[in-house]
Protein backbone atom coordinates (compact mmCIF):
# COMPACT_ATOMS: atom_id res chain seq x y z
CA UNK A 1 0.00 0.00 0.00
CA UNK A 2 1.16 3.52 -0.64
CA UNK A 3 -0.39 6.80 0.49
CA UNK A 4 -2.67 8.56 -2.18
CA UNK A 5 -4.44 12.23 -2.42
CA UNK A 6 -7.49 10.42 -1.42
CA UNK A 7 -6.00 9.26 1.74
CA UNK A 8 -5.01 12.52 2.69
CA UNK A 9 -8.27 13.97 2.10
CA UNK A 10 -10.01 11.41 4.17
CA UNK A 11 -7.32 12.09 7.05
CA UNK A 12 -8.08 15.77 6.57
CA UNK A 13 -11.98 15.07 7.29
CA UNK A 14 -11.09 12.98 10.10
CA UNK A 15 -9.10 15.13 12.02
CA UNK A 16 -10.53 18.42 11.47
CA UNK A 17 -12.11 18.59 14.66
CA UNK A 18 -9.14 17.61 16.79
CA UNK A 19 -6.69 19.86 15.46
CA UNK A 20 -5.90 23.40 14.67
CA UNK A 21 -6.40 24.62 11.27
CA UNK A 22 -2.76 26.68 11.69
CA UNK A 23 -2.19 30.09 9.88
CA UNK A 24 -0.53 30.79 6.31
CA UNK A 25 0.99 34.00 7.23
CA UNK A 26 2.86 36.35 4.90
CA UNK A 27 5.88 37.93 5.97
CA UNK A 28 6.67 41.03 3.96
CA UNK A 29 9.98 41.42 6.17
CA UNK A 30 11.88 38.08 5.80
CA UNK A 31 10.54 38.35 1.57
CA UNK A 32 12.56 41.81 1.71
CA UNK A 33 15.39 40.25 3.58
CA UNK A 34 15.41 36.68 1.18
CA UNK A 35 14.07 38.36 -1.97
CA UNK A 36 11.52 35.72 -2.23
CA UNK A 37 8.04 35.79 -1.35
CA UNK A 38 7.77 34.05 2.23
CA UNK A 39 4.47 32.34 3.37
CA UNK A 40 4.68 30.77 6.98
CA UNK A 41 2.64 27.70 7.74
CA UNK A 42 2.81 27.88 11.39
CA UNK A 43 2.80 24.51 12.79
CA UNK A 44 4.21 25.70 16.01
CA UNK A 45 0.45 27.15 16.88
CA UNK A 46 -0.86 23.11 17.35
CA UNK A 47 -2.17 22.25 20.97
CA UNK A 48 1.34 19.94 21.20
CA UNK A 49 2.99 23.02 19.26
CA UNK A 50 4.12 20.94 16.44
CA UNK A 51 2.80 19.06 12.74
CA UNK A 52 2.80 15.85 14.80
CA UNK A 53 -0.60 16.38 15.80
CA UNK A 54 -2.19 15.61 12.37
CA UNK A 55 -0.46 12.31 12.34
CA UNK A 56 -0.87 11.06 15.41
CA UNK A 57 -4.20 11.78 15.42
CA UNK A 58 -5.52 10.14 12.32
CA UNK A 59 -3.66 7.10 13.15
CA UNK A 60 -5.67 6.15 16.72
CA UNK A 61 -8.95 7.17 14.37
CA UNK A 62 -7.78 4.33 12.56
CA UNK A 63 -7.93 1.62 15.41
CA UNK A 64 -10.81 -0.24 15.85
CA UNK A 65 -12.44 -0.72 19.45
CA UNK A 66 -10.74 -3.83 19.83
CA UNK A 67 -7.43 -1.84 19.24
CA UNK A 68 -8.24 0.76 20.87
CA UNK A 69 -9.25 -1.12 23.93
CA UNK A 70 -5.52 -2.30 24.39
CA UNK A 71 -4.09 0.85 24.42
CA UNK A 72 -0.99 2.75 21.93
CA UNK A 73 2.63 2.35 22.76
CA UNK A 74 5.48 4.69 20.65
CA UNK A 75 9.04 5.94 21.34
CA UNK A 76 9.58 9.33 21.18
CA UNK A 77 11.71 11.90 23.00
CA UNK A 78 10.15 14.86 21.98
CA UNK A 79 7.19 16.22 19.52
CA UNK A 80 5.34 12.45 18.63
CA UNK A 81 5.86 11.19 21.88
CA UNK A 82 3.30 14.79 23.29
CA UNK A 83 0.85 14.06 20.26
CA UNK A 84 0.25 10.68 20.93
CA UNK A 85 0.17 10.84 24.51
CA UNK A 86 -2.67 14.11 24.25
CA UNK A 87 -4.85 12.24 21.44
CA UNK A 88 -4.96 9.06 23.37
CA UNK A 89 -5.70 10.82 26.75
CA UNK A 90 -9.27 12.89 24.49
CA UNK A 91 -10.23 10.00 23.57
CA UNK A 92 -9.83 7.85 26.29
CA UNK A 93 -6.68 5.33 24.98
CA UNK A 94 -4.32 4.07 27.67
CA UNK A 95 -0.94 5.14 25.90
CA UNK A 96 2.74 4.04 26.94
CA UNK A 97 5.64 6.29 25.85
CA UNK A 98 9.21 4.87 25.72
CA UNK A 99 11.90 7.72 26.31
CA UNK A 100 15.72 7.35 26.43
CA UNK A 101 17.08 8.37 29.54
CA UNK A 102 18.60 11.35 28.71
CA UNK A 103 15.35 12.45 27.83
CA UNK A 104 15.39 16.44 29.09
CA UNK A 105 12.63 16.31 32.45
CA UNK A 106 11.09 18.77 30.94
CA UNK A 107 9.60 16.75 28.26
CA UNK A 108 9.15 13.98 30.50
CA UNK A 109 7.14 15.84 32.58
CA UNK A 110 5.37 17.51 29.39
CA UNK A 111 4.36 14.68 28.33
CA UNK A 112 3.31 12.90 31.60
CA UNK A 113 1.03 15.73 32.28
CA UNK A 114 -0.57 14.88 28.90
CA UNK A 115 -1.69 11.57 30.51
CA UNK A 116 0.69 8.56 29.04
CA UNK A 117 2.61 6.66 31.51
CA UNK A 118 6.40 7.22 30.14
CA UNK A 119 9.08 4.11 30.72
CA UNK A 120 12.38 5.05 30.59
CA UNK A 121 14.71 3.03 28.76
CA UNK A 122 18.14 3.06 26.86
CA UNK A 123 20.25 5.80 25.51
CA UNK A 124 18.78 6.73 22.45
CA UNK A 125 15.55 6.46 20.70
CA UNK A 126 16.81 3.48 18.65
CA UNK A 127 16.88 1.26 21.87
CA UNK A 128 13.55 2.63 23.14
CA UNK A 129 11.67 2.17 19.97
CA UNK A 130 12.91 -1.74 20.25
CA UNK A 131 11.60 -1.44 23.87
CA UNK A 132 8.52 -0.06 22.68
CA UNK A 133 7.82 -2.60 20.41
CA UNK A 134 8.10 -5.67 23.04
CA UNK A 135 5.95 -3.60 24.81
CA UNK A 136 3.52 -3.94 22.16
CA UNK A 137 4.13 -7.92 21.53
CA UNK A 138 3.88 -8.57 25.18
CA UNK A 139 0.32 -6.48 26.10
CA UNK A 140 -1.12 -6.59 22.65
CA UNK A 141 -0.83 -2.29 22.39
CA UNK A 142 -0.43 -0.94 18.98
CA UNK A 143 2.79 0.63 18.33
CA UNK A 144 2.53 3.96 16.84
CA UNK A 145 5.96 4.47 14.63
CA UNK A 146 6.45 8.48 14.25
CA UNK A 147 6.31 8.55 10.74
CA UNK A 148 7.06 5.10 9.08
CA UNK A 149 2.79 4.35 8.44
CA UNK A 150 0.50 4.74 6.06
CA UNK A 151 -2.01 6.55 8.38
CA UNK A 152 0.82 8.92 10.10
CA UNK A 153 1.66 10.13 6.22
CA UNK A 154 -1.75 10.95 5.08
CA UNK A 155 -2.24 13.07 8.42
CA UNK A 156 1.01 14.85 7.97
CA UNK A 157 0.11 15.45 4.37
CA UNK A 158 -3.49 17.73 5.56
CA UNK A 159 -0.72 20.40 6.65
CA UNK A 160 -0.19 20.68 2.24
CA UNK A 161 -3.92 20.61 1.58
CA UNK A 162 -3.97 23.72 3.98
CA UNK A 163 -1.41 25.45 2.34
CA UNK A 164 -2.63 25.21 -0.69
CA UNK A 165 -6.59 26.02 -0.16
CA UNK A 166 -5.15 28.83 1.50
CA UNK A 167 -2.62 29.96 -1.40
CA UNK A 168 -3.24 28.09 -4.52
CA UNK A 169 -0.58 30.13 -6.27
CA UNK A 170 2.42 28.57 -4.03
CA UNK A 171 4.99 27.03 -6.15
CA UNK A 172 7.53 26.04 -3.78
CA UNK A 173 7.20 24.11 -0.71
CA UNK A 174 10.02 24.09 1.92
CA UNK A 175 9.83 21.05 4.47
CA UNK A 176 12.29 19.89 7.19
CA UNK A 177 13.03 16.48 6.88
CA UNK A 178 13.67 13.85 9.45
CA UNK A 179 12.17 10.16 8.96
CA UNK A 180 10.24 11.95 5.87
CA UNK A 181 6.72 11.21 7.33
CA UNK A 182 6.01 14.68 6.85
CA UNK A 183 7.53 15.62 3.12
CA UNK A 184 6.56 12.16 2.16
CA UNK A 185 2.49 13.43 2.73
CA UNK A 186 2.99 16.78 2.03
CA UNK A 187 4.91 16.23 -1.52
CA UNK A 188 1.26 13.65 -2.22
CA UNK A 189 -0.54 15.96 -1.34
CA UNK A 190 0.56 19.19 -2.92
CA UNK A 191 1.58 17.31 -6.28
CA UNK A 192 -2.08 16.05 -6.99
CA UNK A 193 -3.16 19.60 -6.58
CA UNK A 194 -0.07 21.34 -8.23
CA UNK A 195 1.96 18.68 -9.87
CA UNK A 196 4.59 21.52 -10.85
CA UNK A 197 4.93 22.71 -7.45
CA UNK A 198 8.60 22.27 -6.51
CA UNK A 199 8.87 20.36 -3.13
CA UNK A 200 12.27 21.19 -1.04
CA UNK A 201 13.60 19.34 1.60
CA UNK A 202 15.68 20.10 4.46
CA UNK A 203 17.97 18.60 6.58
CA UNK A 204 20.67 19.35 8.97
CA UNK A 205 24.53 18.63 7.80
CA UNK A 206 24.92 16.53 10.86
CA UNK A 207 21.78 14.54 9.75
CA UNK A 208 21.58 14.20 5.61
CA UNK A 209 20.04 10.63 5.87
CA UNK A 210 17.04 11.37 3.23
CA UNK A 211 19.41 13.19 0.63
CA UNK A 212 22.71 10.06 1.07
CA UNK A 213 19.11 8.12 0.12
CA UNK A 214 18.10 9.62 -2.92
CA UNK A 215 21.44 10.71 -4.19
CA UNK A 216 23.59 8.07 -2.95
CA UNK A 217 26.07 11.10 -0.90
CA UNK A 218 28.19 8.52 1.04
CA UNK A 219 31.06 11.06 1.86
CA UNK A 220 27.87 12.96 4.51
CA UNK A 221 27.95 10.87 7.78
CA UNK A 222 25.02 11.20 10.31
CA UNK A 223 25.41 11.77 13.79
CA UNK A 224 26.40 14.09 16.73
CA UNK A 225 24.36 16.77 18.52
CA UNK A 226 22.29 18.99 16.40
CA UNK A 227 20.16 22.24 17.80
CA UNK A 228 17.00 20.56 15.13
CA UNK A 229 16.88 17.63 17.48
CA UNK A 230 13.61 17.36 15.87
CA UNK A 231 15.50 15.67 12.57
CA UNK A 232 17.89 14.08 14.09
CA UNK A 233 17.26 11.02 12.05
CA UNK A 234 19.96 8.14 10.99
CA UNK A 235 17.86 7.07 8.20
CA UNK A 236 14.74 7.42 6.57
CA UNK A 237 11.56 5.41 6.65
CA UNK A 238 10.87 2.40 3.73
CA UNK A 239 7.59 4.33 2.91
CA UNK A 240 8.72 7.99 3.24
CA UNK A 241 11.66 6.95 0.67
CA UNK A 242 9.80 5.25 -1.93
CA UNK A 243 7.16 7.81 -1.81
CA UNK A 244 10.21 10.70 -1.50
CA UNK A 245 11.98 9.90 -4.87
CA UNK A 246 9.01 9.95 -6.74
CA UNK A 247 8.21 13.70 -5.68
CA UNK A 248 11.15 15.71 -4.04
CA UNK A 249 13.52 16.99 -6.84
CA UNK A 250 16.25 18.15 -4.30
CA UNK A 251 17.00 18.44 -0.50
CA UNK A 252 19.09 21.16 0.85
CA UNK A 253 21.62 20.98 3.92
CA UNK A 254 21.96 23.48 6.07
CA UNK A 255 24.41 24.20 9.21
CA UNK A 256 24.14 24.34 12.63
CA UNK A 257 24.68 28.74 12.66
CA UNK A 258 22.01 28.89 9.85
CA UNK A 259 19.75 27.47 11.88
CA UNK A 260 20.18 29.48 14.88
CA UNK A 261 20.22 32.89 12.70
CA UNK A 262 16.41 31.65 11.40
CA UNK A 263 15.27 30.71 15.06
CA UNK A 264 16.62 34.16 16.40
CA UNK A 265 14.19 35.75 12.69
CA UNK A 266 11.50 34.12 13.44
CA UNK A 267 10.87 35.38 17.31
CA UNK A 268 12.47 38.80 16.69
CA UNK A 269 10.96 39.53 13.43
CA UNK A 270 7.43 37.61 13.76
CA UNK A 271 7.39 36.88 17.09
CA UNK A 272 7.40 32.97 16.75
CA UNK A 273 8.85 30.87 19.00
CA UNK A 274 10.45 27.96 16.62
CA UNK A 275 12.26 24.62 17.70
CA UNK A 276 15.41 23.70 15.49
CA UNK A 277 13.63 21.56 13.30
CA UNK A 278 10.54 23.87 12.28
CA UNK A 279 13.18 26.78 11.67
CA UNK A 280 15.49 24.81 8.93
CA UNK A 281 13.10 25.31 6.49
CA UNK A 282 13.93 29.43 6.27
CA UNK A 283 17.63 28.37 7.21
CA UNK A 284 17.68 26.84 3.64
CA UNK A 285 16.49 30.15 2.31
CA UNK A 286 18.85 32.05 3.92
CA UNK A 287 21.45 30.10 3.22
CA UNK A 288 20.92 29.98 -0.49
CA UNK A 289 18.78 32.62 -1.56
CA UNK A 290 19.50 32.27 -5.34
CA UNK A 291 17.78 29.35 -5.29
CA UNK A 292 13.78 30.62 -4.13
CA UNK A 293 14.44 34.28 -6.01
CA UNK A 294 11.69 35.06 -7.10
CA UNK A 295 9.32 32.23 -5.95
CA UNK A 296 6.34 32.01 -3.87
CA UNK A 297 7.49 29.94 -1.58
CA UNK A 298 5.48 28.58 1.84
CA UNK A 299 8.05 27.58 4.32
CA UNK A 300 6.45 24.66 6.65
CA UNK A 301 7.24 25.44 10.27
CA UNK A 302 7.14 22.31 11.97
CA UNK A 303 7.31 22.69 15.32
CA UNK A 304 7.68 25.21 18.18
CA UNK A 305 9.16 23.08 20.80
CA UNK A 306 12.68 24.74 22.42
CA UNK A 307 14.26 24.22 25.40
CA UNK A 308 13.45 27.72 27.17
CA UNK A 309 17.41 27.82 27.92
CA UNK A 310 18.59 26.93 24.50
CA UNK A 311 16.43 29.73 23.38
CA UNK A 312 17.86 32.24 25.45
CA UNK A 313 21.31 31.60 24.65
CA UNK A 314 20.61 31.52 21.24
CA UNK A 315 18.65 35.01 21.18
CA UNK A 316 22.06 36.13 23.00
CA UNK A 317 24.09 34.82 20.02
CA UNK A 318 22.16 36.20 17.97
CA UNK A 319 22.70 39.54 19.64
CA UNK A 320 26.07 38.87 19.04
CA UNK A 321 26.30 38.21 15.32
CA UNK A 322 24.29 41.15 14.00
CA UNK A 323 26.62 43.81 16.45
CA UNK A 324 24.30 44.71 18.90
CA UNK A 325 25.96 43.05 21.82
CA UNK A 326 29.57 43.06 22.29
CA UNK A 327 32.48 41.78 25.31
CA UNK A 328 34.76 44.57 25.97
CA UNK A 329 37.73 43.64 28.40
CA UNK A 330 39.18 46.88 30.11
CA UNK A 331 41.98 46.88 32.40
CA UNK A 332 42.13 50.33 34.38
CA UNK A 333 43.67 51.32 37.57
CA UNK A 334 42.63 50.15 40.63
CA UNK A 335 41.92 53.38 42.11
CA UNK A 336 38.10 55.48 43.22
CA UNK A 337 35.68 56.30 40.12
CA UNK A 338 37.86 54.54 37.14
CA UNK A 339 35.40 51.84 36.76
CA UNK A 340 32.56 55.03 36.34
CA UNK A 341 34.84 56.93 33.99
CA UNK A 342 34.47 53.71 32.12
CA UNK A 343 30.46 53.75 31.86
CA UNK A 344 30.44 57.20 31.37
CA UNK A 345 32.56 56.58 28.35
CA UNK A 346 30.48 53.73 26.70
CA UNK A 347 27.42 55.85 27.72
CA UNK A 348 28.65 58.74 25.57
CA UNK A 349 29.14 57.07 22.64
CA UNK A 350 25.03 55.36 23.07
CA UNK A 351 25.92 51.77 24.08
CA UNK A 352 23.92 50.24 26.81
CA UNK A 353 25.96 47.95 29.35
CA UNK A 354 23.72 45.23 30.64
CA UNK A 355 26.44 43.14 32.47
CA UNK A 356 29.60 44.08 34.60
CA UNK A 357 31.85 41.47 35.67
CA UNK A 358 34.64 43.52 38.08
CA UNK A 359 37.74 41.55 38.74
CA UNK A 360 40.41 43.29 41.58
Amino acid sequence: MTVTAADIRVAAGAIADGIERTPLVHSRTLSDICGTEIWLKLENLQYTASFKDRGALNKILSLTARERAAGVVAASAGNHAQAVAWHAARLGLDATIVMPVSTPLVKITGTEKLGAEIVLHGPGVAEAAAHALEIASRTGAIFIHPYDDDRIIAGQGTAALEILEDRPDIDTLVVPVGGGGLIAGCAVAAKDINPAIEIVGVETEMYPSMRNALFGETDRRTGGYSIADGISVKSPGERTLKIARKHIARVDIVREDDIESAIHMLSEIEKQVVEGAGAVPLAAVLANPDAFAGKRTALLISGGNIDTRLLSSDLMRGLVRSGRLVRLGVQISDLPGNLATVATLIAELGGNIVEVEHER
